[in-house]
């Protein structure tokens, strides 16, 4: 990467901590300093790592956690995907965006690697279409829209020569360190309440943890990638069924949990039902996470990964069914899937 300083933003959450885990594992000694959004989550980083408490969202804590890092590169992984609030969205994924790099740019940091989100175009027109980089912004709701307004002023730092920056949009992420949300997942294919809008065949891309971080460590080191925005994810997109017999299959084979053998099979106007709700909630300033979910269960959200394997090498090396079974594995040995 050309430098041993490295910032991550969001060390605390699901991709942040294991960046910092693939990270750290380099071989290259690395002086990785962490931004935790509370003190709990300080004991669950490796030694090695400077933790640092702080908020995006207060300018001050974004100028101490840059500070002296002149020359290094910025992980920024923090945002807020499921708020209670609408505005927070653009509290954290803009303003508090905007803080961070502000703070990166007075300290001197080189490089910014920030991370977006499927989100900023939506659902594909089509069953057979993959976004790429040339793909218009056409944001899905609010985070969305947060989402397109945080890659906006990210370009507008790179276009005023103040850092070096790369955009990685990830889509459905999964791996070890999941949310209660994702462990859900689990537990209602496990209990035969996973639900199938439509036909299911309808496809999403989803990224491995590990394939993601690999994507965010290339896109820091290459010099043609400054200024870029890449899709990170696995190979292929698959479908809300593959998805879902996947995970039903492990459970049930490789960790010996009786499952249901069921679907909660929902009409395709079920979705969009919950998109009409989801708008009328969200206008009025509220957010609920299983219903703007549901929303998104009957859509195609699939990407090409293609300018990110011929630019950064990109070589996602885990696939669905891997990725699965370590991630149940990690639930089951931390004791989250009962």
């Amino acid at each position: 990467m050309g430098t041993d300083k490295v910032l991550v933003s969001g060390s605390g959450g699901w991709l942040g901590r294991a960046l910092v885990d693939e990270l750290v594992a380099l071989p290259s000694k690395l002086h990785v300093r962490a931004l935790l959004l509370n003190d709990s989550q300080r004991r669950e980083l490796p030694a090695l790592v400077e933790p640092m408490l702080g908020d995006i969202c207060n300018p001050q804590d974004c100028i101490r956690f840059c500070s002296e890092f002149k020359g290094g590169i910025l992980f920024h992984t923090a945002g807020v995907i499921h708020p209670r609030r609408v505005r927070e969205f653009y509290e954290v994924n803009v303003e508090g965006t905007k803080n961070l790099l502000n703070a990166a740019c007075a300290a001197g940091v080189r490089r910014a690697v920030v991370v977006s989100s499927n989100s900023v175009c939506g659902c594909n027109p089509h069953p057979d279409h993959l976004f790429d980089e040339k793909s218009p912004h056409h944001p899905y709701l609010n985070y969305g829209r947060s989402k397109m307004l945080m890659e906006l002023a990210v370009r507008e730092f790179q276009k005023n020569g103040l850092i070096e920056t790369v955009i990685i949009r990830a889509p459905w992420f999964y791996g070890p360190y999941q949310p209660p949300r994702q462990t859900l997942f689990f537990k209602m294919i496990r209990d035969g309440n996973a639900p199938i809008v439509g036909d299911g065949n309808n496809l999403r891309s989803m990224a491995y943890l590990d394939n993601l971080t690999q994507g965010l460590i290339l896109a820091a080191a290459s010099a043609t990638a400054n200024g870029q925005v890449y899709w990170i994810a696995d190979e292929r997109p698959y479908s809300m069924n593959e998805i879902v017999d996947t995970v039903e299959k492990l459970l049930e084979k490789e960790f010996g949990q009786k499952c249901a053998h069921r679907r909660l099979r929902l009409p395709g106007m079920a979705s969009d039902v919950a998109w009409l709700v989801d708008n009328l909630v969200q206008g009025a300033g509220f957010y609920h996470q299983k219903i703007h979910v549901l929303s998104e269960m009957n859509k195609t959200i699939a990407c090409s990964i293609a300018k990110a394997t011929a630019d950064l090498g990109y070589k996602p090396l885990i696939a669905l069914e891997d990725g699965m079974r370590r991630s149940l594995r990690w639930c089951f040995e931390t004791g989250y899937l009962p």
